[in-house]
């Protein structure tokens, strides 16, 4: 752990509730003095991106997931095509960044949506507020409902590009890649619900071609053990538990490199 690269990039992927990882692993970085001079994040990993770069410390990201309860009715939509409606979690995001736009964090950073009607991966300028921004990358198919950015309409950044490593190349010298959606290991009954089959379904789409992303990583830190942890995890003891497994597998990743 004594070589430190100059000039290192941070890929988080998505994954739901298990993005709490990235923080985590953050949180060794933090300790290690590895400081990104760039991140890319797609739905739950431009969350932590934007609030990373903001300035929140990752034990805050976590304490900022907690008290968020997913589920809560207030959340709930019949009249926009998903089961929750992404405009309710405006209010909590707008209450950290208000008015902040990508071009305005200290970190620079790099979140991709999907344009549903042009089917072409977004990713966002400097002007675009980082609330709308990662609202539009985390609104997840069939769950949260498609969010509006100037007459657009966007899903989540994950059915194009789940693990945006892709957007660092020529941007940094070092790509940290840190990937929280290992294949769930599942059995029928668990396939009980719109939510499980919707989760199950685009887990297996995005699989492959983000494994093939790996390759262009310097580093990667992908927690396995994420795979017995639910997409929407509302539990806050799991969560502080997700949290220290990503610790745990980015502190394990960089033993091995150093031995």
């Amino acid at each position: 752990m004594d070589s430190k690269p100059k000039n290192i990039g941070i890929a988080l992927s998505g994954g739901g509730s298990k993005g709490i990882a990235h923080a985590g692993a953050l949180q060794f970085l933090d300790e290690q003095k590895m400081k990104p001079s760039i991140i890319s994040g797609t739905s739950a990993g431009a969350i932590i991106a934007a609030m990373y770069s903001f300035g929140k410390t990752p034990a805050e990201i976590l304490s900022f997931f907690q008290s968020i309860y997913f589920f809560n009715w207030k959340h709930f939509t019949l009249k926009k095509a998903g089961i929750i409606d992404s405009d309710s979690f405006r209010v909590y995001f707008n209450a950290i960044f208000k008015d902040t736009k990508i071009g305005d964090l200290p970190i620079p950073i790099k979140i991709t949506a999907t344009d549903l009607v042009k089917g072409k991966l977004k990713v966002f300028n400097d002007n675009t507020k980082v609330t709308d921004a990662i609202l539009a990358s985390a609104a997840f198919p069939g769950v949260l409902s498609p969010y509006k950015i100037n007459e657009r309409l966007y899903s989540d950044g994950g059915i194009l590009n789940h693990f945006p490593t892709d957007l660092l190349l020529g941007n940094c010298e070092n790509i940290i890649g840190i990937y929280v959606s290992p294949i769930q290991n599942i059995e029928n009954k668990d396939l009980n619900s719109i939510k499980s089959i919707t989760s199950r379904a685009f887990d297996l789409l995005s699989a492959q071609g983000n494994y093939q992303k790996f390759s262009l990583c310097d580093t990667i830190i992908e927690p396995k053990e994420l795979a017995n942890y639910s997409t929407f995890e509302t539990s806050k003891s799991k969560m502080k538990t997700i949290f220290q497994i990503g610790y745990d597998e980015a502190k394990s990743t960089f033993e091995e490199l150093s031995s």
